[in-house]
C-alpha cells in the first residue's frame, strides 16, 4: 500500500493506532520541544503588506510547541488589550504593539529583538 491512502474502516482494530492529527500509524507529527524562556531569542517585526494598510506586530523564531505558544499569545493579547492569533508558528497581534510586547516577553524571561526597519 502507498502513503496516499486513508483508512476509513477496519475490523481488526488497526485503526486504533492511527494518530488523530496526522492520520498515520505510527505518528509522524513533530514532537513538541520543552520551552525554557531564557534559552530563546524571539523576534518581533511590524508588517503592513497584504493587510489592507493595517499594521500587525508579528512575533516569530519559535521552536515547535503550539500548545505553549497558543497560551502565550492569549496572555500577550490580554496584556496589549487587542486581538491577534497564533498561526504558522508565529503570533500576530493587531496594531503596532512592539514595545508593549517586548517588555512583556522580557518580564516572562525571553530574550527579544526588534527585527526589520
Amino acid at each position: 500500500m502507498g502513503d496516499d491512502y486513508r483508512l476509513v474502516y477496519s475490523s481488526d482494530g488497526s485503526h486504533k493506532n492511527i494518530c488523530k492529527n496526522c492520520e498515520k500509524a505510527p505518528c509522524a507529527c513533530k514532537k513538541s520541544s520543552s520551552i525554557r524562556p531564557e534559552d530563546l531569542e524571539l523576534k518581533i517585526r511590524l508588517e503592513k503588506k497584504g493587510r489592507g494598510g493595517k499594521a500587525v506586530s508579528v512575533i516569530f523564531n519559535f521552536p515547535h510547541n503550539p500548545d505553549y505558544f497558543k497560551k502565550l499569545s492569549k496572555k500577550i493579547k490580554s496584556h496589549c488589550g487587542t486581538g491577534g492569533s497564533f498561526k504558522n508558528d508565529t503570533i500576530e497581534i493587531q496594531g503596532d504593539q512592539r514595545d508593549k510586547i517586548k517588555s512583556f516577553l522580557e518580564k516572562e524571561g525571553f530574550k527579544v529583538k526588534l527585527a526589520g526597519g
